[in-house]
């Protein structure tokens, strides 16, 4: 359930953060700052306050979850469907930020010879800047993966802990501890550690790589 939730959401924020971090990093307008800022608060607000507004935003009471159940026949809150969209929303800074900072590195005389030579802003994209900025992306998609897998107050608000639907690995750890099994969530708690360590050294790797082959 972690790697499905996990997986499905760097593949959600994928092309979010390309095109977000990409207009960001080259457009200047006024309310640049408060559009970063709203971006930036799942980092600072507490997992369980944003946690609450989302369950809020999704209840049954709310337009989207209105809307939800007119549309699927079964409410938002505490399903699979539900879980994952709280977790696109709370990883958003993780995955464009990082990307941000990619495109940002790439010197704006790259961009204008790219223009000179006839490249349309998508071949440009495609050819000439994810390349350059694909360590940032990588980084944005491993900490995004690494993060949603060890999320867990985001997860207990929106989800719940209901078996095969929302129980995620960091639910059942908790849930393992509840229970004075401390051997399932020490095994359990290893099991997480060695996917994030590797998840994070797999994406230094990848990207040191790309950085020699670009240099």
């Amino acid at each position: 359930m972690s790697l499905r939730l996990a997986g499905l959401t760097v593949l959600i924020l994928l092309p979010v953060a390309v095109f977000a971090g990409r207009f960001l990093a080259y457009r200047h307008f006024a309310a640049k700052s408060l559009i970063e800022a709203v971006v930036m608060l799942p980092l600072v607000l507490p997992p369980t306050v944003f946690g609450f507004y989302l369950l809020t935003g999704f209840g049954a009471r709310s337009p989207i979850g209105q809307a939800w159940q007119a549309m699927f026949g079964q409410p938002l809150v505490f399903t699979f469907e539900g879980l994952l969209l709280a977790s696109v929303i709370f990883n958003l800074p993780f995955a464009i930020q990082p990307t941000q900072r990619g495109f940002e590195a790439i010197p704006v005389q790259v961009r204008e010879a790219a223009a000179c030579c006839g490249l349309s802003p998508l071949r440009a994209l495609w050819r000439i800047e994810l390349p350059l900025a694909w360590p940032g992306l990588m980084t944005a998609m491993a900490l995004t993966f690494a993060h949603t897998l060890g999320e867990f107050g985001i997860v207990l608000m929106v989800g719940g802990s209901i078996p095969g639907q929302t129980k995620t690995i960091a639910i059942s750890i908790y849930d393992k501890v509840q229970g004075f099994d401390m051997q399932g969530a020490a095994t359990m708690s290893a099991v997480l550690l060695a996917i994030s360590l590797t998840t994070i050294m797999l994406t230094f790797w990848l990207s040191a790589r790309a950085g020699r082959r670009l240099s």
